[in-house]
């Protein structure tokens, strides 16, 4: 069925019945706009594949005329319109001029025949075409539609489509039933509609309907944007957490101010970026799984920068808090630059495969996008593995020890140098993960690091230093404290009252939302 929509070629298919007629065929390609539009109508009532076959071709501008005689023209071969018998070529032939209206109607005709193709793919897009655009001619066509789709989805969407058009019928038992039908919606387009419709409507019994149908959808599509807003700050969290996460390790064991966290974490997108790049040179029929080899490679690469940055500066200025802060400055500025003399100033693109492409249609105006939930599974994968790390192994038991009294565990012959190098390149690595999920949802360039590393440091200081709980709390509550904020404040005001929440909360609880635990030689 799709073929035969898509195609002008079934207009040379001759039959011995034809459901549009010649006189059909003139007054829908000439005359003016609104007898045009009539004549569509009328002629959709009793629309076969020929139909759709000359309106296909009518939208293409492969209709032209000759005088009185409507023909289809391809490949400089000339075919009657109704019969697809072939002809000959008239030498002077005009072309159909159809306006944006025109064209319109034409779509949204085309859109009601294609409801009948086998492909659900095809079936939804015209569905969704019609949302906006249904009126009471369509209705045979959506209603023949309706009794025989067999998907429960595209059903429902397309019994908002009937409600839709029988929304604008002369018939006021008709409107009744479709302010029924749409108060159960929760599109935002039926929100227009009814708001529409209500302005012009001329019967109270009906405008009081339409009202209470209103009502309900407002209620549902408020439930879609707190919901929305609590799953973009889930999202936000568990970027955030990504990013603090090494952060609190680093800065939690050595005290050290790491400016350069942010570039570690650009290091690992542009990891991310060349791996997608070897993929698509050398493996482009694996290139969907491209990203399963990236996140090791984002890892190490950020893991062996931090190594080196820990063994050749960081190393001589522990218990300099200050001086660490100014150098780690210095090293994120001369990554930046590494990073443009490399790639180039301008940022680049980190494609999706194909599997975090598009999203889940919960509610009528609530869509979950697939890279952000992967993002957000990626975060607790991440988080798990650091948690048992440090929990559950020979180095997290080193790395606690350490944390808590340095002098103690190298008496216990514990090499503190090595667990120092250890843990920030387990930090630089865990911020080249980030790095690797951040490509996902956004573009990568010399200045990503820049935008994250002060929401970085807020998350480590509200949640408890050295905290991974504390972390995780911090994390989830700034995001959606903040998506929350935005939605009624705007961005701007949003992050400046989160500063000043922050802020209070530290002038309040300095130790912040979990306290440093155990006898530390500082204590």
């Amino acid at each position: 069925m799709l073929k035969r929509l898509l195609s002008i070629t079934t207009l040379f298919i001759a039959t011995s019945a034809y459901s549009i007629s010649a006189s059909d065929v003139k007054s829908i390609t000439l005359g003016e706009t609104d007898a045009r539009i009539e004549a569509l109508a009328q002629a959709m009532q009793a629309a076969d594949d020929q139909t759709a076959a000359f309106l296909q071709a009518l939208s293409d501008d492969a209709v032209k005329v000759a005088g009185e005689q409507v023909l289809v023209v391809k490949d400089d071969k000339a075919f009657d319109a109704v019969t697809g018998a072939e002809i000959p070529l008239p030498e002077a032939l005009e072309d159909v001029i159809n306006n944006n209206r025109m064209r319109g109607e034409i779509d949204s005709a085309l859109a009601a025949l294609k409801l009948f193709s086998k492909d659900d793919t095809v079936r939804a897009a015209a569905v969704k075409q019609l949302q906006s655009d249904a009126d009471e001619t369509k209705l045979p066509l959506i209603e023949k539609a309706l009794a025989t789709e067999q998907n429960a989805a595209i059903k429902d969407q397309l019994g908002m489509v009937r409600a839709a058009a029988l929304l604008n019928s002369t018939d006021k038992t008709k409107r009744l039933e479709a302010a029924k039908l749409l108060a159960s919606s929760g599109q935002a387009n039926t929100k227009t509609m009814l708001l529409a419709r209500l302005e012009q409507e001329p019967d109270a019994q009906v405008k009081a309907a339409l009202g209470a149908a209103l009502r309900q959808v407002e209620a549902a599509l408020a439930w879609g944007d707190r919901l929305g807003a609590l799953f973009s700050g889930i999202s936000l969290g568990s970027i955030l957490l990504l990013v603090a996460l090494g952060l609190a390790i680093t800065y939690g064991l050595m005290g050290v101010i790491n400016m350069a966290h942010g570039e570690l974490m650009m290091i690992g997108a542009y990891a991310t970026y060349v791996v997608q790049g070897l993929f698509q040179k050398y493996l482009p029929g694996a290139f969907d799984w491209y990203l399963l080899a990236a996140v090791p490679v984002a890892f190490m690469a950020s893991a062996l920068m931090g190594a080196a940055l820990e063994r050749s500066v960081i190393r001589f200025l522990y218990g300099r808090p200050l001086e660490t802060l100014l150098a780690t400055w210095g090293i994120s500025l001369m990554l930046m630059q590494l990073v443009r003399s490399i790639f180039g100033a301008q940022n680049v693109g980190v494609e999706n495969p194909s599997w975090m492409s598009g999203g889940v249609q919960v509610l009528g105006n609530l869509s979950l996008p697939y890279n952000r939930l992967v993002i957000i599974g990626f975060a607790l994968f991440v988080l798990g593995s650091v948690a048992w790390m440090i929990g559950k192994t020979r180095l997290g038991l080193f790395v606690r020890g350490v944390t808590q009294n340095r002098p103690i565990a190298s008496c216990m012959g514990v090499n503190t140098a090595r667990i120092d190098t250890y843990a920030f390149a387990l930090g630089s690595g865990i911020a080249g993960l980030a790095g690797c999920a951040l490509s996902q949802v956004g573009n990568v360039g010399p200045d990503l690091g820049q935008g994250y590393i002060v929401d970085a440091f807020m998350v480590v200081v509200l949640g408890g230093v050295g905290q991974l709980a504390g972390t995780v709390y911090a994390a989830l509550g700034l995001g959606i404290l903040n998506k929350f904020l935005e939605g009624l404040t705007g961005a701007v005001l949003a992050k400046i009252a989160v500063l000043v929440f922050i802020i209070i909360f530290i002038q309040k609880r300095p130790q912040g939302i979990f306290a440093m635990k155990g006898r530390s030689a500082e204590a």
